[in-house]
């Protein structure tokens, strides 16, 4: 007789996960608004040059994003561990993301201090996001040669830049597919170039799923700082847009290595 398999059961609290994912979209959107309309007006009005008013909005943002992946774990929506996070965050370093889920910029942005990012130019028009994208001074991934050039400034100028080269979530179960931009990026301004990788276990927030799909137990996010790169290796080997291919090939190899793809 041949056994027939379990079906597969809800397990975790299911229930309470899928109250605490409502509540978790519920408390960032107002958490959107209530940054644009009451924190960063007071901050950005408060004494101080431009730079220093920048870096108060930063900071704002990166508290609220660590409070809400805090929140997240505490409610038990999920579980997750960030390795090598002290590594982050230093002058002149581009951090390179594949991107599995929807949150996984809340993660960095709230583990990383100042630190800039590309963003989607669609979320210029969210009303939750664009007053925090905006006094932030992120970047908005319009595709243009500014947006390079502009990524490429403030990394010479010190800054942490946070860059997901797909662009898009990344499809489960497939490698991610990185555009030219961040590595063109990297060779032009970036001091180091670190990878991090990221995987979240069972999937969730993927670009096929919604947020009231939730999974049959408590994913996992695991966030894994690699080793350094130097751009200086590419960048002195060859011209650029063949250094900017090769630099891309080799992110390419890496991240499909460390993620068993």
């Amino acid at each position: 007789m041949i056994a027939m398999a379990a079906p597969d059961r809800r397990t975790d609290a299911w229930a309470w996960r899928f109250v605490g994912t409502a509540l978790s979209f519920a408390l960032f959107g107002i958490g959107g608004i209530v940054l644009r309309v009451l924190v960063l007006p007071v901050l950005c009005h408060w004494p101080g040059v431009a730079e220093a008013r920048r870096l108060r909005a930063r900071r704002a943002i990166q508290k609220a994003f660590w409070a809400h992946v805090r929140f997240m774990a505490r409610t038990g929506v999920l579980d997750y561990r960030f390795e090598g996070v002290e590594r982050l965050g230093r002058p002149g370093q581009v951090i390179i993301a594949n991107h599995p889920s929807l949150i996984d910029v809340v993660f960095l942005i709230g583990h990383v201090r100042d630190a800039n990012c590309v963003v989607k130019h669609k979320l210029w028009k969210n009303p939750c996001m664009h007053g925090p994208i905006v006094t932030a001074q992120y970047i908005s991934n319009d595709g243009s040669a500014q947006m390079l050039d502009t990524a490429a400034e403030v990394l010479q100028r010190g800054e942490t830049l946070i860059v997901f080269p797909e662009g898009t979530r990344t499809t489960p179960g497939q490698p991610p597919e990185f555009h030219r931009g961040a590595a063109a990026i990297a060779l032009r301004g970036a001091r180091i170039v670190t990878p991090v990788y990221i995987s979240v276990t069972p999937t969730t927030l993927t670009k096929a799923e919604p947020w009231y799909r939730i999974p049959l137990r408590r994913p996992c996010f695991s966030l894994r700082v690699g080793e350094d790169i130097d751009p200086a290796v590419f960048r002195d080997a060859a011209p650029m847009p063949i250094a900017s291919r090769r630099l891309n090939e080799h992110l390419h190899r890496l991240y499909q290595r460390e993620l068993g793809l």
